[in-house]
């Protein structure tokens, strides 16, 4: 990878999107022993969709929060990311293999590489884990209004994060130990 970008500074990226949405996630809570907490759990059927890369070792990220998920708004996402690379650097985004993540209609931007991760692996992933932490601090045992405010948590959910936080969650040390090889 490096031999074929010379002169380029490589970032890794991983890539995954959310959907949250009125119907909730019920997460765990502290409370006496022997008492029975009561939790809101909404039953509407809206929801968006959180887009995020996070490269796991600067804390950096690039996300976006929209109403679906397919090709079109890859295409608006991988824009975003590359907009965000300095002429001298090149990105590589690891991602699932979900449908709108490839296909005739993707433009990848020539300072991206895409590169799919095994199937049926979330736990390479470390995205993943973003989202249990997103959902446990700040989505869970929440009633949402409307779609307008729904987007707007979604949203000022993921702008909570730090680079810090995100650098612990996204540890990635299987990454780390093959960038020093």
């Amino acid at each position: 990878m490096r031999a074929a970008r010379p002169g380029k500074r490589l970032r890794f990226f991983f890539e995954d999107e959310a959907r949250v949405g009125q119907q909730g996630t019920l997460t765990r809570v502290r409370a006496p022993t022997g008492s029975r907490p009561a939790a809101v759990r909404q039953t509407e059927y809206e929801w968006v969709y959180v887009w995020a890369a996070v490269e796991p070792a600067t804390g950096a990220s690039v996300a976006m929060v929209g109403p679906t998920v397919d090709t079109g708004m890859m295409n608006t996402f991988l824009a975003g990311l590359s907009g965000t690379l300095a002429p001298d650097e090149h990105a590589v985004l690891f991602l699932d293999g979900a449908g709108w993540h490839g296909g005739k209609a993707l433009r990848v931007p020539p300072d991206v590489t895409l590169a799919t991760l095994p199937p049926y692996s979330p736990e390479l992933n470390p995205v993943e884990r973003l989202w249990r932490y997103l959902r446990g601090r700040y989505l869970s045992n929440r009633v949402y209004k409307d779609y307008d405010e729904l987007l707007a948590e979604a949203a000022a959910a993921y702008d909570r994060l730090d680079a810090e936080t995100l650098k612990t969650v996204c540890a990635c040390p299987w990454l780390e130990r093959a960038i020093q090889a």
